[in-house]
C-alpha cells in the first residue's frame, strides 16, 4: 500500500483536501490491479493535486492474486515460478509466491488455466477441453517446497472440469486427500456459487469461457456426476457449497480435500491493510473490468462496498462496464459510477487504451467532486 500526499497545502488551493483511498481490481485482460491503481491515481490528482491518496490495488483470488500479494508480503518471501501445463496442455510459466516466514505458499488458478492463456478468444470447443491440470502441478510444487499451508486464489479460469485436472495430478482423490491431510489448503474464492444448478460453475460462468447453450448441457452433466464422487470423498455435501463453483468447480474440488473456503478479496485485504486505510479515508475509489450483479458476490467490490457501509463512506466506482442500475446501485452504497467504454466513446478504444482511457475518465470524475466526500457527481451510472 503506497501513501501519496498532496503537492502543497490544501489552505495554498482553496480546496479541501480529501483522504482518498484507490484499491480497483483488475480490468480483465486490459490493466491489472497496480496498472489501474496507477491510472486512477494519475487522473485524480490532475484534478485535486492536494488530496491525500492511498493507493491499495485489490484482488478477489482472480488475475493478480500473486502479483498483489507479493507486492503487500514483498519482505517474508520471494516470487516462484515453474512451467506448468496450461488449459489446452500448451506448456505456461506460473509464479506464485513463497511466504518463508509462515511456510504458506499463495498460488493462483489463472495462472495456470486463465482465460487469458487460451490462443484466441474462447469457443464451446475450448470451454469442453480446457483443465485445470498446471494448478495441480502448481500445488505439487508447494507441496515440495515444503508449504504447511496453500491459499490458491480462484477465478478467471477457462476451464469447468470442477478441478478434476488438479486431483489427477495429486493422484487421485484419496492419495491427494492423504497427502493434503496435514497442510491447511485454503480456496480463496471469487464468487459464493455452488458447483451446480442454475447458480452452478457451468450455467453461470460457462457462457464467458464460450460454451453455448449445448456445451452448458455437457459440463453440467459432466459436473453432476463428479459432484459424487467429491461428496462421497468429502463425507459431506462440498458441491453444494459456497464457493464450490469458484474457477469452473475448483472450489469444490479444494473443498473434497479438506481445504476451506474463504473470501479471496478478504484474504488480500488483511494482507494489504485495507480495514486500517478505510478507517482513515474519506472516499474510496475501486473498479474492475465489468461491474454486474457478480460483483456483489463474493468479488472485491462487493467486498469494500460492505466495508464503506460501516462507515457510510462514499464508494466510487470506474469500470470498464457497468450492468447495474440505479437502485442496486444505491443499495450497495455506490455513490457513483462510471464506465470507461462510455468515455471512451466505444468498447474497443476501452480495451485497447486502457489505461489512458482510464486516466482521462478519472480527471473528469475527480473535478466533479464537490467541497467534501458527501459531496459526490451525480448521476449514480452513466
Amino acid at each position: 500500500m503506497a501513501d501519496h500526499p498532496g503537492a502543497g497545502a490544501s489552505a495554498a488551493s482553496g480546496t479541501p483536501q480529501l483522504r482518498v483511498l484507490i484499491a480497483p481490481d483488475c480490468y480483465g485482460e486490459s490493466l491489472t490491479a497496480v496498472q489501474a491503481a496507477a491510472a486512477i491515481s494519475t487522473g485524480w490528482h490532475r484534478s485535486r493535486p492536494h488530496d491525500r491518496l492511498v493507493i491499495a490495488p485489490q484482488s478477489d483470488g482472480g488475475p493478480g492474486f500473486v502479483a498483489v500479494l507479493a507486492a503487500g508480503l514483498g519482505s517474508t518471501g520471494t516470487v516462484q515460478r515453474c512451467r506448468v501445463s496450461g488449459p489446452l496442455d500448451e506448456p505456461v510459466d506460473a509464479e506464485w509466491f513463497w511466504d518463508t516466514t509462515s511456510t504458506t505458499a499463495y498460488l493462483e488458478c489463472a495462472q495456470a488455466c486463465g482465460l487469458a492463456l487460451l490462443d484466441g478468444p474462447p469457443s464451446p470447443g475450448t470451454a469442453l477441453a480446457a483443465h485445470s491440470r498446471g494448478v495441480g502441478q502448481l500445488i505439487e510444487a508447494a507441496l515440495s517446497a515444503g508449504a504447511g499451508r496453500i491459499v490458491v486464489g480462484l477465478g478467471g479460469s477457462a476451464s469447468t472440469d470442477g478441478g478434476r485436472g488438479l486431483i489427477d495430478e495429486l493422484g487421485g482423490l484419496a492419495a491427494a486427500r492423504q497427502r493434503l491431510a496435514d497442510v491447511a489448503l485454503i480456496a480463496a474464492c471469487d464468487v459464493e456459487y455452488p458447483l451446480l444448478g442454475p447458480w452452478g460453475a457451468a450455467r453461470v460462468f460457462g457462457p464467458q469461457k464460450g460454451a453455448d447453450a449445448a456445451t452448458v448441457a455437457v459440463l453440467e452433466s459432466r459436473l453432476n456426476a463428479w459432484a459424487t464422487e467429491l461428496d462421497a470423498a468429502a463425507g459431506w455435501p462440498v458441491s453444494a457449497a459456497s464457493g464450490a463453483g469458484a474457477a469452473g468447480g475448483i472450489g469444490a474440488a479444494l473443498l473434497a480435500l479438506g481445504g476451506t473456503a474463504e473470501s479471496g478479496a478478504d484474504i488480500v485485504a488483511r494482507h494489504t491493510g485495507l480495514a486500517g486505510a478505510i478507517a482513515d479515508t474519506d472516499v474510496l475509489v475501486t473498479g474492475e473490468g465489468r461491474f454486474d450483479q457478480q460483483s456483489l458476490h463474493g468479488k472485491v467490490i462487493g467486498s469494500l462496498c460492505t466495508a464503506a457501509r460501516a462507515r457510510q463512506l462514499p464508494v466510487l466506482v470506474l469500470a470498464g462496464q457497468i450492468d447495474l442500475d440505479e437502485p442496486a446501485l444505491r443499495s450497495a452504497g455506490v455513490i457513483a459510477a462510471r464506465a470507461i467504454a462510455d468515455h471512451a466513446g466505444s468498447v474497443r478504444l476501452a480495451l485497447v487504451d486502457a489505461a489512458n482511457q482510464l486516466i482521462g475518465l478519472t480527471t473528469v470524475l475527480a473535478a466533479q467532486i464537490g467541497s467534501g466526500p458527501a459531496q459526490t457527481p451525480g448521476p449514480v451510472a452513466q
